[in-house]
C-alpha cells in the first residue's frame, strides 16, 4: 500500500518557474515531476570525489632536513 504524505517546500521562483514549465512541456503535473526528480536523484548516490595526489618535481629534502624531525621541519616551516 503507498502512503502519501503532505508537506511544504521553499522553492526559488526561478526554480519553481522553470520546474512548472517543464511539467506542462511533459504534459504532467508539477508532483509528479518532483516525485521523479526525488526517485531518480536518491537512485544515483553521490559519487566518491577523486582525489588526485599533488606532486613536485625535485630532488627531495635539502641536506639539513634529510634526516630532521617533523618538529624541526614543522619549526623551520613558521620560521619568520
Amino acid at each position: 500500500m503507498v502512503t502519501h504524505m503532505k508537506t511544504t517546500i521553499e522553492l526559488s521562483d526561478n526554480l519553481l518557474l522553470r520546474a512548472k514549465k517543464r511539467a506542462k512541456d511533459e504534459s504532467i503535473t508539477l508532483r509528479s515531476l518532483i516525485e521523479k526528480s526525488l526517485a531518480v536523484t536518491l537512485a544515483n548516490p553521490p559519487k566518491e570525489p577523486k582525489i588526485e595526489p599533488v606532486t613536485f618535481k625535485g630532488k627531495g629534502l635539502t641536506p639539513e632536513f634529510e634526516n630532521a624531525s617533523w618538529d624541526k621541519i614543522r619549526d623551520a616551516i613558521y620560521t619568520t
